[in-house]
């Protein structure tokens, strides 16, 4: 596989990133969110000039968004790119930046890259994205390629407009739609770039598995092998297992905190599913979600659970232990019963990295009881929180 451990054995450093909106992590506090071993936490700073009085300047004065979520461990902000399309009624995208009308008062801001770079600066999050040009993955023609070199030059204008060069790592964000020539004329020119790290754009948003692991694949082939590499969006556990073996190590999504609100959806993400909490069948059922698993939740409670944690945990492990292909196939078999029920997507693209799926599984695929939380990546110069 393309796992990280097959890159440099320093460099373990495949994790998802928690989701955070207006500083707070939905439903759990910053000492629970520590407990569950999570080096990183997602931040989208967009919403922080929009948001009346959490303008970035107040929260430069609480000692940037660390002392202001009580936060000791690593951040990082996104620069608002994807509201391009979550908020498309309400902007309009320029060569200068992108127009957005406040959904709270009306007022009409512009966010350039300079001003997303000034605000992340002073947010003082350990990793902080690049603006780019945003575009839904099913759209195609000549947009696509505008999106994509714009993104060129803003991460230029990004690069310049950096105060905090050598306490912040600014990554770049790969784009070019499901266009394999575009896809690969942005690694060209963005990798010459020099930056800490590279992450992917513009997928996830409704296009085919077999469209997006491909493009997948073309992007970790292109990547410099010794800085981290981000997939943007990607949080389904299939995906997240799939796209570890073709060399991502860092993802975000809101899937897992959505799911799990109760009074939306109800469901616990489980190694072989999920269930849907809600039904009645469950409603007399005292035993834990997962016997299996030694979280928080699964020792004392009985009501949720989040998967996508001990997902990465065990790919961690299993990099560390050099048996990342077993861990590949024992856990698709207990997702989907037998290999032959695999999404023939996923199927394929574990093939390219000579992962086979037809060996039969370990006799204890799941027991993850005895995990312990593993070190925190290595991203030059990460600080030293944790």
């Amino acid at each position: 596989s393309k796992a990280p451990f097959c890159r440099a054995i320093e460099c373990v450093v495949t994790f998802t990133c928690p989701y955070s909106m207006q500083c707070g992590r939905p439903t759990l506090l910053p000492g629970q969110l520590q407990f569950l071993y999570d080096r990183l936490c997602f931040r989208c700073d967009v919403e922080c000039p929009l948001i009346p009085f959490q303008g970035p300047d107040l929260i430069k004065k609480a000692n940037g968004l660390h002392g202001f979520m009580n936060w000791p461990r690593n951040l990082l902000t996104d620069s608002g790119g994807f509201q391009m399309v979550s908020l498309v009624e309400l902007s309009e995208v320029t060569e200068e930046g992108v127009r957005f009308r406040s959904p709270y008062d009306g007022e009409e801001i512009l966010l350039s890259p300079e001003k997303s770079i000034e605000i992340q600066n002073a947010l003082g999050s350990d990793i902080m994205m690049q603006l780019d040009d945003v575009v839904s993955s099913t759209v195609t023609g000549p947009r696509v390629e505008e999106a994509m070199y714009r993104s060129v030059r803003w991460l230029d204008r990004c690069i310049a407009a950096n105060k905090r060069p050598d306490e912040q790592n600014l990554f770049a964000i790969i784009q070019g739609g499901l266009d394999p020539v575009l896809r690969t004329k942005c690694l060209e020119e963005m990798t010459q770039r020099d930056v800490p790290g590279f992450a992917i754009g513009g997928l996830s948003g409704g296009e085919s598995k077999d469209q997006f692991w491909k493009m997948v694949s073309l992007s970790t082939d292109r990547l410099p092998r010794e800085k981290p590499r981000y997939l943007m969006g990607v949080g389904y556990a299939t995906d997240l297992v799939v796209c570890v073996a073709l060399g991502f190590d860092m993802f975000d999504c809101v899937f897992p905190t959505r799911t799990a609100w109760g009074r939306r959806f109800g469901s616990a993400l489980v190694p072989w599913g999920s269930l849907q909490l809600k039904n009645k069948q469950f409603a007399k059922d005292f035993r834990p979600i997962d016997e299996n698993c030694d979280c928080p939740t699964c020792q004392r409670y009985s009501y949720l659970q989040g998967q996508d944690h001990t997902c990465a945990l065990r790919s961690r492990e299993s990099i560390i232990e050099q048996r990342f292909p077993q861990f590949v196939q024992d856990f698709m078999t207990t997702m989907y019963g037998s290999w032959e029920r695999c999404p023939q997507w996923a199927v394929d693209a574990l093939a390219s990295v000579s992962i086979s799926l037809e060996r039969p599984p370990s006799k204890n695929p799941l027991d993850y009881s005895n995990a312990c939380p593993l070190p925190s990546p290595s991203l030059p110069p990460l600080s030293s929180r944790d």
